[in-house]
């Protein structure tokens, strides 16, 4: 089992315990609702995750949960009624405001108006709020709890008037500027926004100057009420009071774990005659890997950690309850990469947030905790050997593979052939939902991604 790195001192208060609530029952006047999002998190993720940390015949923490369903996925297409593969930034948003968008909308509908989200509304409500991420905090699904732009690209003040993205030109969102009378850029509107505790990466974006302005967004932090921190030290020792915001990194956290000397899946190695006939000459397979600590990781605060800070600072002097929303979101940008050793390590993260949440629900009975995907992702669990490998002919997977070595000894293959190009590509299967004893009766065994925006809002009061 995955040891938790611990808090040294833990804030934690006393609140009344209820026997769980449905509907048209009294309700409990605190409540919480922990939301995790492994971004990418599918069945196949799942399962590789499983098979690593605990072995073909073992179970994980995720595997204990007593509530599940499967969740489809939506996105609204732009020419057409429905796209049938996602992107985070639109099913974040599905997620945080119940309404199916466009992809790239961050908190925006298909019309371009603001959507309200649950935890808008729970902070409305008297909820101490939180978001919690392994990427930048201005990434698409932290982004969609708390801010509302037509474009995910958009986050900070410089890129949102446009420019160069990803060596591509990008028309960004000057309609959304605050010189032209919007919000802000997603960093702008987390810094403004009522949210208790923001922590992550991202700092680059929180420092960049506005070009209209010279100035950048943490120039208009407020040290009263606002506590700015960028390492473990300063994370473990910043005052209790007032909001926290943490970052800590330039762009994404640092994974956990990568391939022997920083390999990803690899193509097959055809000869030239197999070229010419798929039946005639050789195919060899890459080599196998292990999977080691990414040196770039370093003193990086592990997601677990993190998600006890915020629960900490959100239940301090709490009768009301709370919304902290968690994502682990690499194993999605891993699976980008073709790297399922970094998959790997972020799901090991994902199992330690969730011993996190479990713990907090022991303490405070009227917590749901929810576990889920917002789409799922490129990687496949392949056979090894190939099921046709007796048949006197070259078979073998197409693509990029990875050979992993087990911690059993075994040799598990994973395959990623969604693209050409150097990034892989979402795809379209439904998601698996799992949750507390707490969603019985609020999580059917089929739902649509939307609805699990209703379940959260319902529960907290939120929805009549």
């Amino acid at each position: 089992m995955l040891r938790l790195i611990a808090l040294t001192t833990v804030l934690s208060i006393s609140s009344p315990t209820y026997a769980a609530a449905v509907q048209g029952e009294e309700q409990s006047d605190y409540r919480s609702v922990i939301l995790i999002i492994g971004d990418g998190f599918d069945d196949q993720h799942v399962t590789m995750g499983r098979n690593y940390l605990a072995g073909h015949d073992g179970q994980l923490v995720l595997d204990g949960l007593p509530v599940r369903a499967a969740v489809q996925v939506q996105t609204v297409g732009k020419t057409a009624p429905w796209q049938y593969v996602a992107d985070s930034a639109n099913t974040a948003t599905t997620l945080a405001t119940g309404v199916t968008t466009h992809m790239g909308r961050v908190g925006t509908g298909t019309d371009d108006q603001d959507l309200v989200t649950v935890l808008q509304l729970a902070s409305a409500a008297g909820f101490k709020t939180g978001i919690v991420s392994s990427s930048s905090i201005t990434d698409a699904t932290p982004a969609s709890f708390v801010a509302h732009v037509s474009s995910r690209g958009c986050e900070n003040p410089d890129i949102i008037l446009g420019g160069e993205l990803y060596g591509n030109e990008y028309e960004g969102c000057p309609q959304d500027a605050t010189g032209n009378g919007g919000p802000g850029s997603i960093a702008e509107q987390i810094l403004s926004s009522p949210v208790d505790v923001a922590l992550g990466g991202g700092l680059k974006h929180f420092t960049v100057a506005d070009p209209r302005t010279g100035r950048a967004v943490l120039d208009a932090l407020d040290p009263s009420t606002v506590t700015a921190v960028t390492d473990r030290r300063a994370l473990l020792s910043a005052d209790s009071s007032g909001r926290l915001l943490g970052l800590f990194a330039e762009g994404h956290l640092p994974v956990r774990l990568q391939g022997t000397d920083g390999r990803v899946a690899e193509e097959p190695d055809t000869s030239m005659l197999n070229s010419l006939d798929w039946r005639l000459g050789s195919v060899t397979q890459p080599e196998p890997m292990d999977c080691v600590p990414n040196p770039d990781y370093g003193d990086t605060p592990s997601l677990a950690l993190l998600t006890e800070v915020a629960l900490a600072r959100l239940s301090l002097n709490n009768d009301r309850g709370l919304f902290l929303m968690v994502e682990s979101a690499s194993i999605d940008k891993q699976s980008h990469k073709r790297n399922p050793c970094g998959s790997i390590g972020e799901i090991a993260q994902l199992e330690e947030v969730l011993a996190v949440a479990l713990d907090h629900a022991e303490s405070h009975p009227e917590t749901l905790v929810i576990v889920t995907a917002d789409h799922a992702q490129a990687a496949q669990i392949v056979p090894e050997p190939s099921l046709y490998a007796e048949i006197p002919v070259p078979i073998y997977s197409p693509g990029y593979v990875a050979r992993v070595n087990m911690p059993d000894g075994g040799l598990m293959t994973i395959n990623y052939a969604t693209s050409s190009f150097p990034s892989e590509e979402h795809t379209g299967a439904n998601v698996p939902l799992f949750a507390n004893t707490t969603a019985d009766g609020r999580i059917t065994a089929f739902m649509r991604q939307r609805e699990i925006y209703d379940a959260m809002a319902m529960f907290l009061g939120l929805l009549p």
